[in-house]
């Protein structure tokens, strides 16, 4: 895009034009993908959420595209990232499960996987990811910087994150040590992390740059700062009780809370305040209209460390919580904020996935849509503009519990469980159209619709050495 201006030359006798390039223009927008962790469809206000205040979260929704049929990978983390980077669903994306490597990290990435931060960097991005990785250990081939990323700074290792006063984190592959230990809780993980967020985007202000925001927040362990303002505002509200817990904590599993839901608001909360933070460092820095901030979850609410998802109704009324493939489980609330490019509020209904992610920012960035990639661009939607393309099914697996399968085809939804055990287990099958809850198994009536789904089920499974259904 260029601006014209017109100058008066007196030497010249005359009025001529100049045409003055507007680099912000003609620059390639800035990608901040923001991904929460464990969050529910319903935990937040424009989600219709009662009782935990979300703000600058809700500003997004208000100045954006608030979806409201978006779906994640699957319902634990590890897999749903792997989906999410790789435009993979996962009956074919690498990583299916949370699968551990002891004694820190996951299963790798393999070193041939094709990120979505890979293709940034081949568009000249400069890329980053700040939070939780669990794709892989340090050194391995799933080395977020072996896997696209210019910078890593947070945990490599989901298991570690499961505690918010870590005694390492990690810059790259460089192990950082913290001043914590189970009973001196000095450093809160989160607040390292938003700082190191913050000064990559000063620092690449002037640069195309994708950023991967994968915060812990709110997952378990239910963890604050002594004295936390949020977690004492949040006391009185709701007028919480001390539950009894074992102290002092030595360390193994989810740190009690006395305080879970206190706890899990003020976690919720403090996660909006740091996306109120990145919204006003944009603004500061002139880059905001420039820059798309998509907002997301990995999978639907938690039951751990103590939390309590009903309280907060965190599925949103929909069934299921985090490790279902119904609703709640991998629903998500979804919101893109584009200034530049979108001018107004709107809810959308188009039905999408994270395998969509990767073509969407492959297309914005003008560069091609790998053939692996399950999923389909989003950008007409986002701008506006051009005919949107639909999905003809979007398919999960998920493999703990015995294994389960799911297909949504338009308002079916059908959801196969006990797989490992039986192949062949009965379809449960759901017309969201009527039954968001799924209650009711139209399955017996609707015999066509069931065999369609069951096709698709194994047609879209490509069996993975690492996460077998079918057993030798």
């Amino acid at each position: 895009m260029m601006n014209r201006i017109s100058i008066l030359s007196p030497a010249l006798g005359c009025i001529f034009s100049v045409y003055i390039l507007n680099a912000s223009a003609q620059q390639k927008p800035n990608v901040i993908f923001i991904l929460a962790d464990d969050m529910g469809y319903g935990d937040l206000g424009c989600y219709g959420q009662k009782l935990i205040r979300t703000p600058n979260i809700d500003l997004l929704a208000s100045g954006g595209i608030r979806f409201t049929r978006f779906y994640a990978g699957t319902s634990v983390c590890a897999p749903s990232r792997s989906s999410l980077l790789t435009g993979q669903h996962t009956g074919h994306t690498a990583i299916r499960g949370n699968y551990e490597i002891q004694p820190e990290g996951q299963l790798p990435l393999p070193d041939s996987t094709y990120t979505m931060a890979k293709m940034f960097k081949e568009a000249r991005y400069i890329t980053g990811c700040f939070g939780k990785w669990g794709l892989g250990f340090v050194g391995s081939s799933g080395d977020p910087v072996k896997q696209g990323f210019d910078q890593f700074f947070g945990y490599n290792c989901q298991r570690q994150a499961h505690n918010y006063f870590p005694d390492h984190l990690w810059d790259n592959d460089e192990r950082v040590n913290l001043a914590n230990t189970n009973a001196s809780q000095k450093e809160y993980a989160p607040e390292l992390i938003q700082k190191k967020i913050l000064a990559f985007i000063e620092n690449n202000k002037a640069k195309p740059f994708f950023l991967f925001l994968t915060y812990t927040l709110p997952h378990a362990g239910l963890q604050l700062p002594a004295g936390d303002k949020l977690l004492e505002a949040y006391k009185q509200q709701f007028e919480e009780k001390p539950r009894s817990v074992k102290l002092p904590w030595d360390g193994n599993g989810y740190q009690p809370q006395e305080y879970p839901h206190a706890a899990y608001a003020a976690m919720v909360t403090k996660l909006d305040h740091y996306v109120g933070e990145i919204k006003n460092e944009l603004k500061t820095l002139g880059i905001e209209n420039n820059t798309l901030i998509i907002f997301t979850s990995d999978n639907g609410p938690h039951r751990e460390g103590g939390n309590d998802p009903e309280f907060f109704k965190s599925s949103g009324g929909l069934r299921g919580i985090k490790r279902d493939l119904y609703e709640g489980g991998i629903r998500e609330p979804m919101i893109a904020y584009w200034p530049a490019v979108i001018k107004k509020k709107k809810d959308d209904e188009q039905m999408g996935a994270f395998w969509d992610f990767f073509p969407t920012f492959a297309e914005m960035a003008g560069q091609p849509i790998p053939s692996s990639s399950d999923g389909i661009s989003l950008l007409p939607t986002l701008r506006s503009k051009g005919k949107q393309k639909q999905h003809d099914y979007l398919y999960w697996e998920f493999h703990e519990d015995g294994g389960s399968q799911a297909v949504r085809m338009g308002n079916w939804k059908a959801v196969r469980l006990g797989v490992m055990q039986d192949p062949d287990s009965p379809i449960l099958l759901f017309n969201l159209s009527k039954d968001q809850q799924e209650q009711d198994n139209v399955a017996a009536e609707n015999r066509e619709v069931v065999l369609k789904a069951k096709l698709i089920m194994k047609k879209a499974h490509v069996e993975n050495k690492n996460f077998p259904f079918i057993k030798e």
